[in-house]
Formats: C-alpha cells, structure tokens, sequence
C-alpha cells in the first residue's frame, strides 16, 4: 500500500498535470482560433485600373529577403525584433498616409486644423474599408493606396542603392552584390510584403471594427487608436491580480507551503573528500565555455549599444561593413540561449552522479561527445548566419544560414542537430539517474520531478519546427513565442525550480517533504499563469482579441510566482549567513539571491509595466520591451545559469584555487552593471518614446529623428558606463576564475553507493 506521503504527492502530481492540461488545452484552441482568422495573403494586390501592382508570390519573396538579411535584427515588423532600425510596419502606414494627404491637398501643411482633420477623416475611412475579395483572391487599392505603394517601393530602392550609414546599414546590407544588382525587384518584393503587413495593421476585420492587428500600430491619420478591449482588459488584469495574489498567499499560509529550514543546518559536502566522478570532470568544460561565450555575447552587446548612439562609426573606425548591426544582434541573441543552455546541460549532467551515487559506464564518453556537438551547433550556426546576411549562401540560407525569425535565427539544419543534441544530454541525465529512480519508489517524488523537467526541455524546444519556410507571419510568431516563453522562460525555470529544491535538500539545508510540497506549489502557479500569459505576445501580431483578455489576465498573474521566488531568495540568503565565512557556496548563493530579485524587477515588475494592454499599445516595440528582456532574460536566466554553473564548478575545482573574490567581484560588477543599463538608458527612453508615440504615432517613436534628439543621444552615450562595468567587472573576473579552475581541478574520487546515504533514504521516503 501507498503511504499517507505517497497519496498526497499523488495529489499534487494530479494537481500539476491538471495544470498543465487546462493551460496547454487554451494555448491549442487560441491557436487554431488564431490560425482560421488569420489575415489573408491575397493572390494580387490591383490598383485602381485593375493593373497588378504585387501578388502572393512578392510577398513570399518579400518576407524571404527581410529573413535572409535578418532584418528582423535590425528593425522590427508588427512590432516584434530590433529597435535601431524603424517598425517597417508603422514606417509604411505613415508613408502611405503622408502620400495620401499630399495627393489630397498638396499645401496640406499650410492648412488649418479643421482642414487638416476632415481630410485625415478621408484617410482613415479609406484605410479602414476591407476590399479583399476572397472568392478571387483579389485585394484592389484605392488610387491613394496605389500611389502610397509606389512611395514604399521606391524609398526602399533607394535604401537598397544608399544604405543608411547613420544607422549603421551599410551600402550593400538588403542587396549583397553576391545576389545580384536588380534593386527594383529587391525593392518590390520588400514592399509587397512590407506594404501587407500595413494593410493587415490598419483594414478591418470582417467580422469586427477594428483590424487585424487590434488596431495597432498606434497612427490616428490611418484610423489606428485603442480598441476599448484594451482599456477594458487592462483593467480586469490588475483587479485579477489583486484576488488571485490574496488567495495564493492564503493557501501558501493554511496549508504550510513553503520549504521548512533544517534547524542547526549541517553542511553535508566535505570538498575536500566529496566525490567526483569522470562525466563531473569532464562537465567542467561546459562551464567555462559557457562564460567565455556570455563574455563574447557581452561585447557584442557593447557594440550595439554603440551603434545607437553612432552607427556611422565605431570610434572613427567603420566596422559596420565586416560586422553591421543585424549580424551583431543575430549572434547576441542566439549566444544568450547558446551560454544559458550550454551552463544548465552542464548542470543536468553534474548532478545525475550526485543523485544517484553512481557513474554509468561510458558516461563521460557520451558527454565530450555531447560537448563536441555543441560546438559544432554553435560554430556551424554562426558562421551560417553571418554568410546568410551576407549573400553567400543562395538558396541554402534558410537551411544552412538562418531562418531570420528573432531568437530564431539558426538555420533549420542546426536547430535538428541542437534538438539531437538535447536528446544526447537527455539520455545522459536519465541513465545517470537511473538507480535514484528505481530507489525512489514514489514516481512523483523530487528525483522523478527532475527528469520530468529535464525532459521538458528537448520536448518543448521541437515546437520551434512547426514554423516553416512560408508560415504566415501570425503564426509564425504564435510558435515562436512558444520557443521563447514557454521554453527559455517556461521549462527552464521548471527545470531551475526542481534542481534548487533538490540541491536544498542534498545540502542538508531543508527538509525534503516540505521541499516536494513546496516545489508542486511553485510548478503549479507558475506554469497555471505563465502558459497561457504567453499571450501577452499576441496582442497584435493579428490574434483574435480574445487573445488580449487571457494575455492580459495571466500575464499579470505571472508577477504573484515570481514574487513568492524572491520571498524564497531571501530564505536562501539566510542560508548564506548561517553558513558563515566557511560556507564553501556563497558566490553562488548570492547569484541565486541575484535570480531571485531580477525575477520580480526584472521579470516580474518590468514585465507587468508593459504588459497591460493599453500601455503595451503605445510602448510595443520600445526601449521598455528592452528594458523587461534584460532585465529577465540576463536577470533570471543568466543570473541563475552562472549560479548553477558556479556551484558545479565549486564541487570540480580543488578547493584552495577557487577564486571566491573574483567571483564576487564578478557579481557586483554584473549588477551594477545590469541595472545601469536598464535605469540610465533603457527605461528613461522607453518612456520618451512611450510618450512620443502617444502623442504623434509610433512611427515617429522609432525614426530617426527620435534618437538623433540631444537629450536621446545623450542617454544613449551614458549607457557606455554600465556597459563597461558589466564587461570589465563583471564578465571578465567570472570568465577568469572559471579558465583558472579548469587547469586545477580536484581528482577523481568514486562517490558513494546511494542505498547507503541516510539522506537519500529520507528521500525515498517522500
């Protein structure tokens, strides 16, 4: 018979499945609702005179050539992507009007206010009129549609021919001379899909008084304003909050759900004459990779930062020509995932031995092998995207180069040799486990819920295949954010949540039927709230606005989790005190410390500022999207990968050559810097441009013009302060002290069979 133990873990299991099954049952049928209303692609766009202007097929070529260029890394489209170059979408709707008003009045500047607001009336109603006719596939633009197009085309021709040095696109960027010298066709085809993508943002829905897009981008010309949803949704949103934070807590308090502190805590590692198995030894490798690729993904953060203030130059030396913005941003982005990815698969394979107390056969075999394939992701994945922006790969850019969506950017071929990847790592961490798994005899207990989650994170990065070469660029964005939600800020931070509990409890720290109830509660509301938030993301990339209700509503509630994991960071920095100067895991600690705090500023109060729909209408796509990424993404993710990777690395190094003052100088450094960038830049321009978009559309947020203001620039040049603090105090002692363990690692020392460990018997029984 089961014990009273057993069937309450076998509630929270049902619990947690329960969970997951009303959340992903949302995502699926959002999805498919989404999939049905999606804009339509037209067959051929006409103008007045029946004469075709663009056709389905220009849009695919279009969409081909602001991929293969990662375009995507240099402005955004629909308000998703980089911030130095313009939104394409909002740039083409204020184009196009612009175009329409001049036709309209050609001293329209000269008019009065009353003049000036009938003929925008004009605009807007002209804009607004659906006259897709799906029965032939056939869109016809009005005469003003018409020559607004004939604008886009040919400011994008000169774009091609000029560049735009100032922004740091230089001549040749769009066009390689590799790919030819037709401009005009490089220029049309950019346009057609550009130029739908406007369309889609401003035309009504059939079925509703408002667009695709849920009105956005924010242009009152075109007829663009906020739908009443948003208002509505963002105001159900903080009232949802407030109810569910009050019942969370109460349940935390009634029923005991936090993880109770051992009294007089024992330490239960000895360094000096604590086991370390072969795949241990050779996991150290991963670590040190890892920082040196965060410290390569830093000066490449440098750089960017760098090209806002001066993309003309760097320092009076051009090397916008050998490595321009959009391959910069390409690899910063992607080494983000690579180090964060490449520290946790480290971990996983560090703590398999650790578990079971035991080293399977061929195990460190599989890991250099493991290793060996990272590398040649990374390097493979890399070199393809930088010859795919450049022109050099033909037809093969989408396979070998990159597939151009944002955070998406490897090739297809490198995304399966990663996903093969994961599965190795997979494999390693469950036959490391296997004899912890078989002695616990509960198949919800914190051993199981570590390979579960392991398992989650190969599972859920494959969602990432459901976007191919011609998905609809609404869906490809709905799986994307899959990818990027729910696998970097989904799995993961399962993945991160169970591995600190079961580290808690190894290290003789807390209780482990506390910790097991205590870890079921955190999966529970933390994946209850942020797998269906991930439709915050869907505002309007041409969802349904049902979207903005569940997006609304449970991206709120994510910020009630992330609050509870800060209380337990201030648990955990007990721990650091309690351990005193002879606590061999302080550095880590407080790196877990640092985790926990980004959680709720970074991701959680950063998070919700932008998040509520009617902020997020006129900020989307600024500098306070920023602000919330780093703030979560280096914040939690990065903070908590060096976490994890100084604690392996703390058990693989001999003890009397760990540089401890390195590693906390390496902290404050990382910090300080971190909240520099996000107080002195990020958020003071992202509220200008807030503003700016409010006042005169959101196009004007991103143009050139707005970040070529004195106080802008100025901001923009002050971020150089805490982006040298975060490199050089930061980074630099981190990757140092992790190179110096590599050649002073401890011997190799057999660890104890597991059957004979009290501790783990204790585990067995929860």
């Amino acid at each position: 018979m089961k014990s009273t133990q057993q069937q309450k873990s076998g509630l929270w299991k049902h619990g947690l499945l329960i969970t997951l099954l009303f959340g992903f049952t949302v995502m699926i049928v959002g999805g498919v609702l989404m999939y049905r209303s999606r804009a339509p692609i037209p067959e051929r766009v006409t103008g007045p005179d029946g004469a075709v202007l663009f056709t389905a097929a220009d849009i695919q070529e279009g969409q081909d050539l602001f991929r293969k260029r990662g375009l995507m890394d240099y402005g955004t489209v629909l308000g998703h992507g980089a911030y130095l170059g313009p939104d394409y979408t909002a740039e083409a709707i204020h184009w196009i009007t612009e175009t329409m008003r001049h036709r309209k009045a050609a001293n329209f500047e000269a008019l009065g206010v009353g003049e000036k607001a009938a003929i925008d009336a004009e605009i807007a109603a002209e804009l607004k009129a659906n006259h897709y006719d799906a029965t032939s596939g056939t869109l016809p633009f009005t005469t003003g549609e018409a020559a607004g197009w004939n604008t886009i085309v040919e400011r994008y021709r000169k774009l091609i021919v000029d560049g735009q040095i100032e922004r740091a696109l230089p001549k040749g960027a769009i066009l390689p001379p590799a790919e030819g010298t037709d401009t005009q066709a490089a220029a049309k085809s950019l346009a057609a899909f550009v130029t739908w993508t406007a369309w889609l943002s401003v035309a009504k829905r059939p079925e509703a008084n408002h667009s695709y897009t849920n009105n956005w981008p924010y242009d009152k010309t075109a007829g663009n304003t906020a739908t009443p949803g948003a208002m509505m949704w963002s105001a159900a949103s903080v009232a949802g909050l407030i109810f569910f934070l009050a019942l969370i807590l109460y349940f935390q308090h009634r029923y005991q759900l936090t993880a109770e502190d051992v009294p007089n805590p024992k330490f239960r590692f000895d360094l000096a004459s604590a086991p370390l198995t072969p795949s241990q030894r050779a996991a150290a490798k991963y670590f040190v990779i890892a920082m040196a690729l965060f410290l390569v993904q830093c000066l490449l953060g440098g750089k960017m930062a760098h090209d806002y203030a001066d993309g003309a130059s760097f320092f009076g030396i051009n090397i916008s020509q050998y490595l321009p913005f959009n391959i910069a941003r390409t690899w910063h982005l992607q080494l983000a995932i690579f180090w964060i990815a490449t520290a946790w698969l480290g971990m996983g394979i560090f703590i398999a031995p650790l578990v079971s107390g035991r080293e399977p056969k061929g195990q460190r075999a599989l890991v250099n092998i493991l290793f060996g394939a990272l590398v040649v992701v990374v390097v493979g994945s890399m070199a393809g995207e930088y010859l795919s922006i450049k022109g050099l790969l033909g037809n093969g850019w989408w396979w070998f180069g990159t597939q151009g969506w944002e955070y998406m950017e490897l090739g297809r071929l490198w995304m399966y040799l990663l996903i093969a990847g994961m599965g190795i790592w997979l494999y390693i961490v469950a036959r490391g486990l296997r004899s912890a798994l078989k002695a616990e005899t509960d198949r919800g207990g914190l051993t199981h819920l570590l390979l579960y989650s392991s398992a989650a994170i190969p599972v859920f990065y494959c969602f990432a295949l459901f976007v191919n070469r011609t998905s609809h660029i609404t869906m490809a964005d709905y799986w994307r954010w899959w990818l990027i939600h729910l696998w970097v800020e989904g799995m993961f931070e399962v993945f991160a949540v169970v591995v600190m509990g079961f580290l808690m409890v190894r290290l003789g720290l807390v209780t482990a039927q506390s910790t097991l109830r205590a870890t079921y509660f955190q999966l529970i509301i933390l994946l209850g709230s942020g797998i269906i938030g991930t439709g915050h993301h869907y505002y309007w990339i041409g969802a349904p606005e049902a979207w903005m209700a569940l997006g609304a509503i449970f991206s709120a509630l994510e910020v009630i989790p992330l609050s509870l994991l800060m209380v337990e960071a201030y648990g955990q920095y007990k721990v650091i005190r309690a351990g005193g100067v002879d606590f061999p895991y302080a550095a880590s600690f407080w790196f877990l410390l640092a985790t926990g705090f980004w959680n709720l500023f970074g991701a959680g109060v950063l998070g919700f500022l932008i998040n509520l729909p009617f902020v997020s209408y006129f900020q989307h796509g600024s500098f306070l999207t920023a602000a919330h990424g780093h703030g979560a993404l280096m914040g939690v993710y990065g903070m908590l990968a060096i976490a994890l990777a100084l604690f392996s690395l703390r058990n693989i190094v001999e003890p009397r050559y760990w540089k401890e003052k390195w590693m906390m100088v390496g902290f404050w450094g990382l910090n300080i810097g971190l909240m520099g960038m996000i107080v002195v830049t990020l958020v003071p321009i992202g509220v200008m441009q807030a503003i700016e978009s409010f006042d005169n559309g959101f196009w004007s947020a991103r143009s050139l013009e707005f970040y070529q203001q004195p106080l802008v620039k100025t901001l923009l040049w002050l971020r150089m302060i805490p982006d040298t603090v975060f490199i050089a105090v930061g980074a630099v002692p981190i990757v140092a002290a992790s190179v110096w363990g590599l050649f002073h690692m401890r011997a190799l020392r057999a660890p104890v069979p597991v059957a004979q460990e009290q501790e783990e018997r204790e585990m067995v029984e929860v």
